[in-house]
């Protein structure tokens, strides 16, 4: 029996056990909550003189912590699996460890400089995490509409990160409340589009800071702390996994654990083997130290693969003597375009791939035929996806070649023309970097940067942008039109009515959004020419965070227009009218049929 249920008794013992398990956790959470103020506190400002009360309060607040999980042990151990176990027991003992620290009582004078101060900073960062994701995963509790926890936690994310990014100790001369906004949204909403220097304006703090806010917008907040949440709540309730299918595309409730744990390390191993590439394959002269190396190597491997388009460099991967890395572009083309293709895909291909191996295992080892174990993996998602990627990335090749060969090409050598080309049809689909000078992209190519950027990634990824599945459904619906079928299929499938209205419905709210963010720059910013804000705000809805040159000219008003326009682009028009209209019930009746005329 559960401790769970041993509150319903009426004993008075176990009430006031009851009573004692909740004021424990009022007191686990303002330590948490004081901890992390002053962590805010120690990171951000200056030297101050009050870092006896920070340690004071460090060690108090850690001292608490240590007993909380030391507590929950005693309660959970029965009924855990072995790694939440094992983990909590490790927690325990670091909460325990890094408080006598705090206190003196542990000499660290041998550590190596910086040690104590940045195990301390992780471990507080993640203590905060586990407490902001058992709150996220207690929220099912609520008849709280998921599409509007979805807008929430992005909004929050925003803010904490304005708020971090207007620290002192994040900028070399500060900055304005509407320029840490703009970054912070940018980063959250994985655009990259910026109105200061992210070079010279942002300390390694506030890069920092950057890197983190892309990375959780990337994949999402809900992911996050869903999967710590879950691991920390446990897996067995019904109601966690109902809340958590929904953020992840998972269809089979019962894999959602699983397909948490898939996303977060497909995720961060292929951001490690690209940051890796990254640091052996870029020349080395390029840096002032191997510390420098690193940090630029995994900035860019999490932005390419979070399709956030942040770089370190003031000219983006323009700088001179980055533009002609052809082996770090490829590296980085790639990273985006896995990022870009959507987790649902990737685990598809793997579990395709790994059946590919077991079937033949089965075949050397049990001599059966190797399509006795021929399971359906790909299936017209990830068919349709694939070969509109695809498509799409041959169009933009060719016509980057053929437009570009007298202005951004001329000069390359032949490898460089083939990697720039192949890196101008990757990037506008949400990526954002930039290997050559946007300004002089010839006028063909910007238009072809218009149409790529307008579709974007595909559903399920880091990316933005109306998605490549329902650019490919607006299609196969219009030539089934075309040709008068009352239908819409590919592969020898049928698509679903439901999903085809919602393509039309997507497509009709981002051309209301592109429109109107196009009309509100331009009212605030009448001196800017009508296709360069244009092709800010296609940037901005799709997240892209490609620019011909006007953010950093774009006055008070447009730059909160832009960061409501990344916004939408983010989280999705869709979604936002989802989660803001009340769901019509079922219709028990239907009026007669009557044809509206259409040419």
């Amino acid at each position: 029996m559960s401790y769970e249920g041993l509150f319903k008794n009426p004993d008075k013992k176990l009430l006031a056990l009851r009573v004692l398990r909740k004021a424990n956790s009022i007191l686990r959470i303002t330590s948490t909550v004081l901890i992390f103020f002053f962590w805010i506190l120690d990171l951000g400002f200056p030297e101050r003189t009050i870092r006896e009360l920070e340690s004071l309060v460090y060690g108090i607040g850690l001292l608490i912590l240590g007993q909380n999980y030391f507590y929950r042990i005693l309660f959970i151990y029965k009924e855990s699996s072995k790694t939440r176990l094992g983990f909590e027991i490790l927690l325990t003992a670091l909460l325990h460890f890094f408080a006598l620290v705090q206190f003196g009582w542990i000499n660290t004078t041998s550590w190596p400089p910086g040690l104590e101060t940045n195990l301390t900073n992780v471990l507080i960062f993640l203590l905060f995490f586990i407490d902001l994701s058992r709150i996220i995963v207690e929220i099912n509790k609520f008849s709280i509409h998921p599409a509007l926890i979805f807008i929430l936690s992005f909004l929050m994310v925003i803010l904490v990160g304005t708020i971090l990014l207007k620290l002192p100790n994040s900028t070399t001369d500060g900055i304005s409340w509407v320029d840490a906004l703009f970054t912070s949204t940018s980063a959250v909403c994985v655009t990259g589009l910026i109105v200061v220097d992210t070079a010279t304006a942002f300390t390694g703090l506030g890069k920092t800071i950057i890197l983190f806010l892309f990375q959780i917008g990337g994949l999402g907040m809900m992911t996050f702390t869903s999967f710590f949440g879950f691991f920390f709540k446990g897996g067995n309730s019904l109601q966690s996994q109902l809340f958590l299918k929904d953020y992840i595309n998972e269809d089979n409730i019962g894999q959602v654990g699983s397909t948490l744990i898939k996303i977060i390390v497909f995720t961060l191993g292929l951001e490690a083997i690209a940051g890796v590439i990254i640091y052996f394959s870029i020349n080395k002269n390029l840096f002032d130290s191997a510390s420098e190396q690193v940090f630029f190597s995994v900035f860019h491997a999490v932005s390419a693969f979070c399709n956030a388009g942040f770089s370190t460099l003031s000219n983006g991967l323009y700088e001179e003597g980055f533009r002609t890395e052809y082996h770090t572009h490829l590296v980085l083309a790639f990273a985006i375009i896995l990022g870009g293709i959507g987790f649902p895909v990737i685990v598809a291909y793997f579990q395709f791939v790994k059946g590919f191996f077991n079937r033949w295992f089965h075949v050397i080892t049990e001599k059966e035929s190797f399509f006795h174990h021929a399971p359906r993996m790909v299936n017209i998602n990830t068919k349709l996806i694939s070969y509109t990627t695809l498509i799409l990335l041959l169009v933009g090749f060719v016509g980057y070649w053929f437009f570009e060969a007298n202005h951004s090409l001329k000069g390359l050598n032949g490898y460089g023309k083939v990697v720039t080309a192949f890196f101008g049809s990757v990037t506008p689909r949400t990526a954002g970097f930039n290997t050559v000078d946007m300004r002089s992209l010839a006028m063909p190519t910007v238009l072809i940067y218009l149409i790529l950027m307008w579709i974007g990634a595909s559903p399920g990824s880091t990316g933005g942008g109306l998605k490549t599945s329902t650019f490919a459904v607006a299609v196969l619906s219009a030539f089934s039109v075309a040709k008068g079928k009352d239908r819409v299929e590919v592969f020898r499938r049928q698509i679903d009515y439901q999903t085809v209205h919602k393509a039309n419905a997507v497509i009709f709210l981002s051309f209301i959004v592109i429109g109107s963010g196009v009309f509100m720059v331009l009212f605030f910013n009448p001196e800017l020419a009508v296709l360069d804000v244009a092709f800010e705000i296609f940037s901005a809805f799709s997240t892209v965070g490609l620019s011909l040159g006007i953010t950093a000219q774009l006055s008070t008003g447009s730059k909160l227009v832009v960061s409501l326009i990344m916004f939408l682009g983010r989280v999705g028009t869709l979604t936002v009218l989802v989660a803001f209209i009340k769901k019509a019930r079922t219709l028990r009746y239907k009026y007669p049929k009557e044809g509206v005329f259409i040419t």
